[in-house]
């Protein structure tokens, strides 16, 4: 069927050329004449013009009616482009996109992003995870790794001595900068009022100040730079029993590094001690515990227990009340290369540790059901009151943990008994078992 004359007025459009071969929409839209609207004719309403159907089209394609000469397309077409005239845009939006990806990519590879190196504690984590701690280990992951496990072993046996079966309470924590800790608290126990057993790893950066102060005992440091970065690892334990007549123990064992931009050691230490804080003295319980310690140090050195058990006399002491605080240990710091070689103090510092247990259990098992008064108790708080006291004022380990940046209060004052108490003009009365131990607190004794 051919066209009528006036669908042949529109042959030389493209979508109409396409149209003729579909017949229905010419039918539609096209089968009438239209009649041109002339504006000296105002009073002949022109019929309503309804446009024809719009085709999309296909991106990098050619339609089958479009011309091989761009030019040719009417700048009515749908394919057109509007501003220049020429093809259908989509292969302009094409073309641009090819050029910004390409420039895109070759600014990837020529100009690579500057990403931050990894840091010390990313990459002990890492040599941890993949390799895990030999003896080849810097000696700060094998002392992490040591401090761990005797941590595990000391929470097991204490809970062994609980008859309720309490257990202590868990909390693993992280620091932002690298490190962290797990701290082990039991409270309101059968046999402790208050037990806490915490490892705590910290990385940081020391200032300019910090590292002027150290150098007096550590001639290693460098005093040109203005910072150096550190890590700390440390084990603490501070058991407050619920009967009088158990002592309070306490030990912490300790190592600290500083370290260049690479990880490499250039500065170490070891610390630590223990020492015993009984509210009454029994003679037996002093000598087995000193006793004990002394097997320990005597393994490395016959000079460590009697050196480090008066520097342990003169740190736990309360000037403003004139006393000790308990009947002593050992103690020492800064033990670095000018004492002995680091393994050497490694494997004295690993004898020590696990002479906790033998040291102390004795004593606990021995006191822990005796029968006490409520005189007893209310003495037993009053002592408590002078470890509280030299604990926040005087004790370099609470002052240093609460001054370091992000220091997690808890476990720092995890040390503190649960209760104590401060009476004003207290005396012990003359010829009592009180007053035997405060003489022996102003006067200390050698136990061995």
């Amino acid at each position: 069927m051919a066209p009528t004359k006036t669908c042949m007025r529109w042959a030389g459009n493209p979508f109409l050329q396409d149209a003729f071969s579909c017949r229905k929409p010419l039918r539609r839209y096209y089968s009438r004449p239209i009649r041109p609207y002339s504006s000296t004719n105002q009073s002949a309403k022109p019929r309503p013009y309804i446009d024809p159907p719009k085709r999309k089209p296909l991106v990098g394609t050619k339609s089958k009616a479009t011309p091989a000469n761009p030019s040719s397309i009417p700048s009515n077409s749908p394919n057109a482009n509007p501003k220049s005239g020429g093809v259908a845009a989509p292969y302009w939006r094409i073309s641009l996109g090819v050029v910004l990806c390409g420039s895109l990519i070759y600014s990837m590879f020529s100009s690579p992003l500057q990403l931050e190196p990894p840091s010390i504690a990313d990459r002990d984590t890492l040599v941890k995870r993949e390799s895990g701690v030999t003896p080849s280990s810097p000696m700060r992951l094998r002392m992490e790794e040591f401090l761990k496990a005797q941590q595990k072993e000391i929470v097991s046996t204490l809970e062994t001595l609980d008859p309720s079966k309490k257990k202590f309470r868990t909390d693993t924590w992280t620091r932002p900068n690298g490190g962290g800790g797990t701290s082990c608290v039991l409270q309101d126990g059968t046999v402790f009022e208050k037990a806490g057993v915490n490892t705590s790893i910290v990385y940081g950066t020391l200032p300019r100040p910090a590292i002027e102060k150290m150098r007096v005992n550590h001639k290693a440091l460098d005093p040109d730079v203005k910072s150096l970065e550190f890590f700390a690892a440390g084990l603490s334990c501070v058991l407050h029993p619920q009967n009088p007549n158990a002592p309070t123990v306490h030990f912490n064992y300790r190592y600290f590094e500083t370290m260049d931009a690479e990880g490499n050691c250039n500065a170490w230490w070891f610390g630590g001690g223990t020492d015993l804080t009984p509210s009454y003295l029994f003679d037996e319980d002093a000598i087995h515990f000193h006793r004990t310690i002394k097997e320990a140090c005597d393994k490395h050195d016959r000079g460590y227990y009697p050196r480090f058990k008066q520097w342990c006399d003169k740190y736990f002491y309360i000037p403003h009340r004139g006393e000790s605080r308990g009947i002593g240990g050992i103690f020492f710091d800064d033990l670095d290369e000018e004492e002995k070689e680091q393994e050497q103090l490694f494997s004295f510092v690993k004898d020590c540790s696990t002479a906790f247990l033998p040291s102390y259990l004795p004593l606990i098992e021995k006191r822990k059901d005796m029968p006490f008064t409520e005189r007893e108790k209310e003495w037993q708080q009053l002592r408590r009151g002078r470890y509280v006291e030299f604990n926040l004022v005087h004790d370099r380990g609470t002052s240093f943990g609460l001054n370091t940046p992000g220091a997690r209060v808890e476990s720092i004052l995890m040390s503190l008994p649960l209760t104590a108490r401060w009476m004003y003009m207290h005396d012990a009365d003359k010829g009592s078992r009180e007053e035997r131990l405060a003489k022996v607190l102003r006067e200390p004794r050698d136990w061995v």
